[in-house]
């Protein structure tokens, strides 16, 4: 059995929150379907927004559940121990590595979530963890080939390297004044492997104290993965149905239309980047359709801000972390952003 040195934990089950999540989420769906099918809208409005929220759920999905599986290899193979031999005692250095953990740690906005709630558990310092949240959606080798093939090796890829692990550090330093992770997370059913490995082992005996074999670890992981998939992918669906609905039923040439000049450009499209939820594994490429009628800091507060603050992100972030904590998360970036890119529409010559 592994044993921790964590705060001490309730067990959650499989059986008691997914499958009650899922039939409650297929319910969610039905109705929705049901009361929209009776609004008086355009039968192209309704495949737009059923192509826009399957794009964002199948982008999504499968960086969520490798985000959940990490999260479950986190919990069995390390123990808090091995967590704080790499972490350096520096709040400084420990932003700094938590701000390039991404290249480590590929997940997107979606996955990084439960990762970094299990890692807070396992004794990440605060600063390492909150600049590993924002930085690992750009800072991880996919996401960085995707924006380098987009644009190329040039100003636009370092330029958003650069930045991110820059505001994620800063926000990330904001959080040394908390004391302890609990008082940023919300109160937790935690899944652990001692309740995975209590959930398919019920019987006493002299093999009871045995430390798990290979196999069973790596059915714990599963078993977690699974568990905490069902918990946080119900809010990414309703972030989803929220982003696919605000694009498929408000003009975006509203917001086009009033992007102009230094300033109000790059609130409109870190406002697009919030309203697309788009992942960022993909987002250089619909950044790239901007370049030339938005310009170069506009561009880039769309590729700066999307892939740390977005819809589907603000749900997870709910689930997770306390409404305080969210809104530093939030407005803290959102004002770092803006301040890096309308510093360079006023300043850079393109």
């Amino acid at each position: 059995m592994i044993k921790t040195n964590s705060k001490p934990t309730f067990s959650l089950l499989r059986s008691k929150t997914g499958i009650p999540a899922v039939i409650a989420g297929i319910l969610l769906l039905a109705v929705l379907a049901i009361v929209l099918s009776y609004l008086p809208v355009s039968a192209n409005v309704w495949s737009t927004f059923t192509t826009i929220f399957l794009g964002i759920f199948i982008e999504a999905m499968p960086f969520l559940f490798l985000g959940t599986l990490a999260s479950g290899v986190v919990e069995v193979f390390f123990d808090q121990d091995a967590i704080r031999h790499f972490t350096p005692r520096s709040a400084v250095l420990s932003a700094l590595m938590g701000g390039v953990m991404g290249l480590f740690f590929p997940v997107c906005e979606c996955g990084v979530v439960p990762l970094v709630r299990r890692l807070f558990r396992k004794g990440l310092p605060i600063p390492a963890g909150i600049a590993f949240l924002l930085s690992a959606p750009v800072i991880n080798p996919i996401v960085i080939l995707s924006t380098a093939t987009a644009f190329g090796f040039g100003e636009i890829l370092l330029m958003r390297i650069g930045f991110t692990v820059l505001i994620a550090i800063i926000t990330g330093l904001v959080f040394t004044v908390v004391p302890t992770p609990w008082e940023i997370l919300r109160p937790t059913l935690w899944i652990t492997s001692e309740s995975s490995d209590l959930h398919d082992h019920h019987h006493d005996g002299p093999d009871e104290d045995k430390a798990p074999s290979t196999l069973q670890k790596i059915r714990q992981v599963f078993q977690i993965a699974l568990d905490e998939f069902f918990e946080i992918g119900r809010y990414l669906v309703m972030g989803g149905l929220i982003a696919a609905g605000l694009q498929a039923f408000i003009p975006q040439t509203i917001l086009l239309g009033i992007g102009k000049g230094p300033v109000l450009s790059v609130l409109v499209m870190m406002g697009l980047a919030i309203l697309l939820s788009i992942c960022s594994t993909v987002d250089s490429f619909v950044a790239l359709g901007f370049i030339g009628i938005f310009s170069t800091g506009s561009v880039l507060g769309f590729l700066l801000y999307g892939p740390m603050v977005d819809i589907k992100s603000m749900l997870m972030f709910n689930r997770v972390f306390r409404l305080r904590t969210i809104v530093y998360m939030v407005v803290i970036p959102f004002l770092l952003v803006l301040l890096v890119c309308v510093s360079l529409n006023y300043f850079m010559v393109w």
